[in-house]
């Protein structure tokens, strides 16, 4: 029996509906493939990153600057460990914080191309800050010292002082006896940063020109260039000013020049007390609290003591003053740290811990 004209009608249009679906997908090209990145392509992608590591800086620092105005009580001391190595000394540190929990804070900022075999122990469980590989002769280290001052600010409105570390550092005398140093009794005065500041240094020339002959101009001029310690105590406010600084650490950042690396290149002892001399020079101990021995260093590192040498006589020398700050400061306050010390040293620091280094 013959279709009628209707359905015809349906069939064809239903026939040609098909054939134009078909034609289209077969007209559409696939999706292009990404193309396998050029070394210089590769290149723009690690510059990328490097930029967005900048980034990610800048925005945390900017937060922690509008914590200026914040206070909280009691105040409590920022305990702020650099390392890129195992945090050997934790048990003798975990003494040290034992029944002064509420005053201590305490982070962490570990290189994350030097993993740690060690597990935290309870204080420091949990404190790692976002880190960044450090490098000697750079200016990564100054940089991973801010991460650390803005964690700390953004973490405890009652972070008042604010000591960086590394993990080579040991506790000279008891959490009260430091303490009681850092907040004495109320005055009028502010308190003070202590970083030890020195001008006249006979290597200083050749800091000033590791980046090249006038590279830090106009911003920092050769009679305003200072060097000292990286380790120090800071007031909230200093640490605040640190983490605002833009302008000097356009200048720290650059790279030093290849011959200068070796001998001239410490940015993290220039920067610091760089900036808070040209910043706030009445608000400076001019000294730092954490001993050092030079002696027999080697390749810029100070002398290692060793467990050998751990004993009653060698904390004590170590408390010993030894002259004042720069520009001629005196100090008023003992050395409350020391390094560097080997790992082996746990086990007769720890046998010591209560009877001489803990007992003021």
């Amino acid at each position: 029996m013959p279709s009628s004209p209707l359905v015809q009608s349906l069939l064809l249009f239903a026939s040609l509906t098909a054939l134009l679906v078909l034609a289209l997908r077969l007209s559409v090209s696939p999706p292009p493939q990404p193309a396998a990145p050029t070394d210089e392509g590769a290149a723009e992608i690690e510059k990328a990153w490097g930029a967005g590591a900048e980034a990610d800086d800048l925005r945390l620092f900017r937060r922690a600057a509008l914590e200026v105005a914040k206070t909280a009580s009691p105040p409590k001391v920022a305990f702020l460990f650099l390392t890129n190595s195992d945090l050997a000394f934790a048990p003798l540190w975990e003494r040290f914080f034992a029944g002064h929990e509420p005053r201590a804070s305490v982070y962490v900022h570990a290189d994350p191309a030097a993993p740690l075999r060690l597990p935290p122990t309870r204080s420091f469980r949990g404190r790692f800050v976002a880190a960044r590989p450090t490098r000697r002769a750079d200016a990564s280290l100054i940089a991973a010292a801010r991460r650390l001052l803005a964690a700390a600010l953004l973490d405890d409105p009652a972070n008042a002082y604010f000591a960086l570390l590394s993990q080579h550092c040991v506790p000279l005398h008891s959490f009260p006896r430091l303490y009681a140093a850092l907040f004495p009794p109320p005055t009028k005065t502010e308190p003070v940063s202590y970083i030890e500041v020195l001008a006249g240094e006979p290597q200083l020339p050749s800091r000033y020109a590791a980046r090249g002959e006038g590279a830090l101009l106009p911003e920092v001029p050769y009679d305003r260039f200072r060097i000292g310690s990286q380790f120090f105590a800071l007031a909230r406010r200093h640490a605040v000013l640190v983490v605002r600084e833009r302008r000097l650490w356009r200048k720290f950042r650059l790279p030093c020049l290849p011959e200068m690396a070796d001998h001239s290149c410490y940015p993290e002892e220039n920067y610091f007390p760089t900036l808070l001399d040209m910043a706030d020079p009445a608000g400076l101990a001019r000294y730092t609290l954490t001993r050092v021995n030079w002696t027999g260093s080697v390749a810029g590192h100070p002398h290692t003591y060793t467990a050998a040498e751990v004993t009653p006589r060698l904390i004590a020398d170590l408390r010993r003053a030894t002259g004042g700050g720069g520009n001629g400061s005196s100090r008023t306050v003992p050395h409350m740290f020391a390094r560097k010390f080997a790992p082996d040293c746990l086990a007769p620091l720890l046998a010591i811990a209560d009877t001489v280094i803990f007992k003021d």
